[in-house]
């Protein structure tokens, strides 16, 4: 037998030609990596998913439990490479523990990666579409629903309207129907001045029926991983205009 070692040969950057992007997501979504795929559908653009411990479980408590485990899970993502940005996927918990704070820990696993998540997603989308005055939708209890409030209105933004469905675990949020979500948007949006309309929760599936709520309203619409995916867009330089997707990809 003929040994021939050390060949020659060259590389060239082929997967995430364009964008390679990072994302911390909880163990019990069964969501963002769907939507995630859809919303990202750009050539050249791709997604490297690591779960994070956590309940089933929002409350709180089991909010801030992660943050301890946020550096650590996000390492497990491409290690010994870099990514173009890094984002954790959980909204409640960003609001809970605070968006910064998260953007810390995320820095801590991957320095040279622009860090986000949807609460800092959530924020910029507002501003892109020049919204001050937000409708939210949420799941979660009314203890969480407070943080995610307050932290918005901190953020700058007033929130005339917060509806929830009171519902604290994700297996059945990641199951709650488009019927539903369509009427709860209608009912919080009946009567009210607002801007903008966020859909709060990874879980909620709604990406694909979003621009379709958003003519019928007349109003932008976007949702925490309608926001996710387009900020970590625009984070790694990619401006793409994909109108399919609502007005908020158009800007």
């Amino acid at each position: 037998m003929e040994l021939i070692e050390n060949l020659p040969f060259e590389t060239e950057r082929v997967i995430a030609g364009r964008a390679r992007i990072g994302m911390v997501v909880l163990a019990s979504d069964y969501t963002v990596e769907r939507e995630m795929r859809r919303l990202l559908a750009l050539p050249g653009v791709d997604v490297f998913h690591a779960r994070i411990a956590n309940s089933p479980e929002i409350t709180p408590d089991t909010l801030r439990a992660m943050g301890p485990l946020i550096a650590n899970t996000a390492e497990l993502i491409l290690p010994g490479d870099t990514l173009d940005v890094l984002a954790y996927a959980c909204t409640s918990a960003s609001m809970t523990i605070g968006p910064d704070a998260i953007a810390n820990y995320l820095h801590s696993a991957k320095p040279e990666a622009k860090a986000t998540n949807p609460a800092h997603a959530a924020f910029a989308a507002f501003k892109a579409l020049s919204a001050r005055r937000i409708a939210v939708l949420a799941p979660y209890s009314r203890e969480v629903n407070e943080f995610v409030q307050r932290a918005m209105e901190e953020a700058g933004f007033s929130v005339p309207v917060f509806g929830s469905f009171n519902e604290s675990r994700d297996p059945t949020v990641a199951a709650i129907t488009t019927a539903s979500l369509k009427a709860a948007v209608a009912r919080i949006t009946r009567d009210h001045s607002i801007d903008a309309v966020f859909v709060s929760c990874t879980s909620i599936r709604i990406a694909d029926d979003l621009a379709d709520i958003e003519a019928d309203l007349g109003i932008p619409v976007t949702s925490s991983n309608h926001a996710l995916a387009w900020h970590c867009l625009r984070l790694a330089g990619i401006d793409d205009k994909m109108p399919g997707n609502g007005r908020l990809y158009s800007v």
